[in-house]
């Protein structure tokens, strides 16, 4: 049977044609990590402005996830996908040729606006095209992705920087992502039946969904509690692990411990090597017990000790900052299911809208936290530059990792909120 005519395998090419977008969503909006040097020399910006400039990707990403869900329930990721990974090169474009910070602003926001479309639109195909005890599992598995995206980000994107320059590297994420937005148009379809194939076992063929029930659970998932906490689970955990992985964690390490950029990139090289592999994992795992909000506040649990490391220590050895590195990307799984818990507590033509509601959430704490992190770190400034860096004193960035463990404290505490009330209410530990 052709691959192409054949449901099973179809959905693994469409998906595969997707997540080589969100690959090179991932490596744009954490690469200003390796970039710092260059940016903050090239456009001379503060540790605000470069903490902003970093977060504009953020603000445009979160502020269009709802929006996003809308059109992926009513219009399929097929258009969606396939626009956005349109969008998001020729803003790579505008980034690559910008010849000063508000030019590199809106370059990097316009990156943001089609980035954004991206994963709600895989999760919807996902829900289209797989099974509802498969959906953890294929959550965890794009989240690997963007752990892949994430080490693409450190090591060898400074290494490309160092041999051809930043720009010329910017360029040619732009010209692949015009290679994969036309890959998604060609192979990604609404459902099995939308691309002329035979049901899928298992996998319910999706609802029209109109715009008043669109509204209908807008309203619902504004009034629900639920959603509430598990959109602050999201919002402290994605924003922590992308603000560790993505900016402060190499200036930390090339300031504290005087380690050159590409040095100090092996260290988040790690915490991206957690991001690949923890959320499959923990998907899998919740798929195969059953359970969602355990694993979720054990994980979380454990991400806010992870994360307390700074903050308690300051410069402790070597070794345990590559190890809460290494593990802040692998719990980050656990906040991921706050994702899969929202999808599995709303019909299934909503499941657009509500993951994309939580989802916004994750990216207005990758906005936020970034540029409150570089606020604390400027009260905190040395009259001195390493390695090009500007420097702050170790107790600053105590301070400013600190906002990052209270957030993921919160995380915390609101998982085991929802444990707790779940089984109160007799529906265990889902």
């Amino acid at each position: 049977m052709n691959v192409l005519s054949d449901p099973r395998k179809r959905r693994w090419l469409a998906w595969g044609a997707l997540v080589v977008v969100f690959l090179l969503v991932n490596l744009h909006r954490l690469s200003t990590a390796v970039l710092s040097e260059e940016l903050t020399s090239g456009f001379e910006t503060t540790a605000a402005q470069l903490g902003t400039l970093h977060a504009s990707f953020f603000l445009i990403y979160a502020a269009i996830q709802i929006p996003t869900g809308i059109l992926a329930d009513r219009v399929g990721p097929r258009y969606v996908g396939s626009i956005g990974g349109l969008t998001l090169s020729i803003g790579a474009v505008g980034f690559a040729l910008s010849d000063g910070y508000l030019g590199a602003f809106a370059a990097r926001g316009l990156i943001g606006l089609g980035s954004g479309v991206i994963f709600v639109s895989i999760l919807r195909f996902c829900a289209n095209w797989y099974r509802a005890d498969e959906f953890a599992t294929m959550t965890g598995l794009t989240g690997s992705v963007a752990g892949l995206g994430a080490i693409l980000s450190t090591t060898p994107l400074a290494v490309s920087v160092d041999i051809f320059g930043w720009r010329e590297t910017i360029f040619g994420l732009a010209l692949v992502g015009f290679i994969a937005a036309t890959s998604v148009y060609v192979l990604v379809r609404q459902s099995p039946s939308d691309a002329g194939l035979e049901p899928i076992s298992g996998v319910p063929e999706q609802p029209t969904v109109t715009f008043d029930q669109t509204k209908g659970h807008l309203r619902t998932l504004a009034g629900d509690v639920d959603q509430w906490l598990l959109s602050t689970i999201f919002f402290a955990g994605n924003g922590a692990v992308l603000t560790l992985v993505g900016l402060w964690g190499i200036p930390y390490l090339v300031v504290v411990y005087e380690l050159d950029v590409t040095t100090a990139s092996y260290f988040t090289l790690l915490g991206s090597v957690g991001l690949l592999v923890g959320p499959p994992a923990i998907g899998w795992i919740s798929d195969a017990r059953g359970q969602r909000l355990l694993p979720m506040t054990v994980g979380t649990g454990l991400l806010t000790v992870a994360f307390s490391t700074i903050p308690i220590f300051g410069a402790p050895p070597i070794a345990v900052i590559a190890f809460s590195y290494l593990t802040c990307g692998f719990l980050f799984g656990a906040a991921m299911l706050s994702l899969s818990v929202i999808k599995d507590r709303y019909p299934s033509g909503a499941s657009g809208v509500a993951t994309a509601t939580v989802n916004t959430a994750g990216f207005v704490g990758a906005t936020v936290l970034p540029a409150i992190m570089g606020v604390a770190l400027d009260a905190y400034q040395m009259d001195e530059t390493v390695e090009g860096t500007v420097a702050y004193s170790e107790f600053g960035y105590r301070m400013a990792f600190g906002i990052l463990t209270c957030a993921v404290a919160v995380a915390f505490l609101c998982s085991l909120w929802l444990l707790v009330r779940d089984r109160r209410n007799g529906y265990g530990a889902r």
